[in-house]
């Protein structure tokens, strides 16, 4: 059966990376591509290895000019698909990668490996952003589990560039600035807080009031680390071990999480839809440190896309992305 996609935004890296998979999907033909500075051009000249999707032509962005399409991922920056998408077909399903649609009345938030089952039935998808990819990942377990308190939660995480998109940034994601360099951004007023703070009180069923989190940009292309300092209930004695048996079994049977008793490296994740979880439990203290790995550009963007689109075409979830993590 061949299921007809499009993909906007194919330029940026969400996009083309959507389109990697896409391509070599085995029940998707990508049959619309379009963008903005982007669109006249054959796909061979932005994606030169594409092979046989070479000759499509990117079109120039417009909802009211689509083809007849099945699923179309959208893949625009905060603040430009919100009015655009409202004038898709309803009879064309939609993963917004994009973070306009987040937690809003008539999308699915599509948390892929924790709510599969409320994601099937949906025809609008809000993908995650890929902070909260890997911050929700470790937490979600412990959150279920009731193993620590949801109100107190501190978020250190990492990225590698990418996550400014392909046209998205200005001289300080050039290599000159970047390269030898560590930093922090977005204190206190980050655009992934709110969606991260709805998750843990949806998951938890409590107050994500005291969440506190900080991304820093790292020189490296792509890749994100979360670490999670965590408070457990007072006397709950949590160790290390139940943290890792809990999510065992709450992503029992799941395809895409890899839950280790190591602390993941980024590098473990890159060019997948993989997510690495683990934790390190001090039961004196009451702490517990969980920490999630993905690719930014996978599970963080377009792999969980492609995961939530065969989710609500009735494909089977790991089509298309059972490739194994790059390395070195």
């Amino acid at each position: 059966m061949s299921i007809r996609v499009g993909i906007v935004g194919v330029s940026g890296y969400g996009g083309g990376e959507a389109l990697r998979l896409c391509a070599n999907h085995p029940s998707f033909e990508v049959a619309y591509v379009a963008g903005e500075s982007s669109s006249g051009s054959k796909l061979i000249e932005k994606f030169p290895g594409i092979g046989r999707l070479g000759d499509l032509i990117i079109q120039k962005w417009d909802p009211t000019a689509l083809p007849k399409l099945d699923v179309l991922f959208a893949s625009l920056p905060t603040g430009a698909s919100k009015d655009a998408l409202a004038a898709v077909p309803a009879g064309t399903k939609i993963v917004d990668i994009g973070g306009d649609h987040r937690y809003v009345d008539g999308w699915t938030y599509g948390l892929a490996d924790v709510w599969p089952e409320q994601i099937k039935s949906a025809s609008r998808v809000a993908n995650p952003g890929c902070y909260p990819a890997a911050t929700l990942g470790a937490l979600a377990p412990l959150l279920a589990g009731k193993l620590i308190e949801p109100g107190n939660i501190i978020v250190d995480a990492k990225t590698g560039v990418s996550g400014a998109g392909r046209g998205g940034g200005d001289s300080k994601f050039s290599y000159a600035e970047v390269n030898e360099d560590l930093s922090p951004y977005g204190l206190l007023k980050h655009t992934h807080m709110p969606e991260i703070a709805a998750t843990i009180a949806k998951v938890s069923g409590g107050s994500s009031a005291g969440l506190i989190f900080t991304p820093h940009l790292v020189p490296m292309t792509r890749g994100i680390l979360a670490t999670i300092y965590c408070r457990t209930h007072p006397g709950a004695g949590v160790t290390t071990e139940q943290c890792l048996e809990t999510a065992r079994k709450f992503y029992a049977g799941r395809p895409f999480v890899r839950v280790t008793d190591k602390p993941p490296h980024t590098k473990w994740a890159m060019g997948s839809n993989l997510t690495f979880v683990s934790y390190a439990a001090d039961p004196e203290r009451n702490l517990v440190i969980a920490m999630g790995v993905v690719d930014n550009l996978g599970k963080g963007a377009a792999g969980q896309a492609v995961q939530n689109a065969n989710l609500i075409t009735g494909q089977p979830e790991t089509a298309g992305l059972e490739g194994t993590p790059l390395w070195p």
